[in-house]
C-alpha cells in the first residue's frame, strides 16, 4: 500500500512540476493558465489520492476537497482568461484560431440591439 500512495504522491509532484514548466514555456497568458490549471488539478487529485491511501480515515474529507478542486479550479481558470480577453490582453502570433472573436462580436451585437 506504501509503494502505491507514494506512486501517486510522486505522480501528483510530477504534474506539478510539469506544470511550472508550461508556466515558463508557454508564449502568452491563456496558453499559461491551462498548462497550470491542468497540471495542478491533476497533480492535486493524485497526491489527494496518495494521502487518502496513507490515512484511509480522511479519505471523506479529501474527496470534498478533490471534488471542490475539479469544480472550481477549471471555472477559476475559465473567468480569468475571459476577463483577459476581454481586456484585450493580445493573443501569441502563433495562434492560428480565434474561436472567441466572432463569439464575443455578435455578443456584443445582441446586446446592442436589445437596449
Amino acid at each position: 500500500m506504501i509503494f502505491l500512495a507514494n506512486f501517486f504522491l510522486i505522480v501528483g509532484a510530477f504534474f506539478y512540476a510539469i506544470g511550472g514548466l508550461g508556466v515558463f514555456r508557454m508564449p502568452d497568458v491563456y496558453n499559461r493558465s491551462q498548462a497550470a490549471t491542468k497540471a495542478t488539478t491533476l497533480g492535486t487529485l493524485a497526491l489527494l489520492i496518495g494521502i487518502a491511501i496513507l490515512n484511509p480515515s480522511w479519505t471523506p474529507k479529501l474527496l470534498l476537497i478533490a471534488v471542490f478542486i475539479a469544480i472550481t479550479n477549471p471555472i477559476g481558470s475559465s473567468a480569468l482568461i475571459r476577463s483577459a480577453y476581454l481586456s484585450n490582453i493580445k493573443v501569441d502570433k502563433r495562434t492560428k484560431i480565434d474561436e472567441l472573436k466572432d463569439f464575443y462580436n455578435n455578443e456584443e451585437e445582441e446586446n446592442y440591439e436589445n437596449n
